[in-house]
């Protein structure tokens, strides 16, 4: 039987052993993971079925939905979910399987930097009001520190980001970890990942009273 093409992402199937090595540990205890822009759907079908304690819930805009099934058609998973709608200038925070409680984790990747900034403050409000005490939030990519980049690659990245999108380019380390505060989110480790990208891990540090986003 033939396929259509998947779509393909190569930094995708670069990154997703140095990710995973993270996430093994971030995600130990947890139990569902909501994973915001999912893409090409490449990182899920390789951490869903190397995490199979947790659900791997998948979510992306509309768009993204038929590449997103079409790898999970090819590589299934038990724990693995199809794509739910999220558009985080839009929607509201996802529901997930009832049987699965709800989300306790969040694994976003090469997001931060495409999407415009108030999206990124909307993820992590979203984030911080729905997460449960001790929920944790991971976020892959690049980042500046001490409003410089970490290299001529970034640098140049950045000026292609800003001509693509005025609204888009690599977010400073400083303003992530400040707006995580602001949500109940603090900073537990930030790791190095190749080609210049980071992965942050935030914990919420309390279970919110209600959610202040919907």
């Amino acid at each position: 039987m033939n396929h259509p093409p998947l779509p393909f992402s190569q930094a995708c199937e670069n990154n997703q052993a140095p990710i995973f090595a993270v996430l093994q540990q971030a995600f130990a205890d947890r139990r569902h993971v909501l994973e915001v822009g999912s893409g090409t759907g490449q990182h899920s079908v390789y951490f869903a079925p190397r995490l199979p304690h947790l659900v791997w819930q998948t979510s992306d805009l509309a768009d993204n939905h038929a590449g997103i099934r079409a790898w999970h058609a090819q590589h299934p998973a038990p724990n693995l979910r199809p794509p739910l709608l999220l558009d985080l200038a839009h929607s509201d925070w996802p529901q997930g399987e009832p049987d699965s409680g709800p989300f306790d984790a969040v694994f976003s990747s090469n997001t931060a930097h495409i999407v415009a900034w108030p999206l990124v403050q909307r993820l992590f409000a979203l984030a911080g009001a729905h997460l449960p005490g001790g929920g944790v939030l991971a976020l892959y990519g690049p980042f500046n520190y001490g409003g410089t980049y970490t290299s001529d690659s970034n640098r140049a990245f950045d000026a292609w980001l800003h001509q693509r999108d005025p609204h888009s380019g690599i977010r400073h380390f400083e303003d992530i970890v400040a707006l995580a505060a602001q949500h109940g989110l603090a900073l537990a480790h930030d790791h190095a990942m190749p080609a210049n990208n980071r992965l942050l891990v935030f914990h919420r540090t309390a279970a919110p009273a209600e959610p202040a986003v919907e």
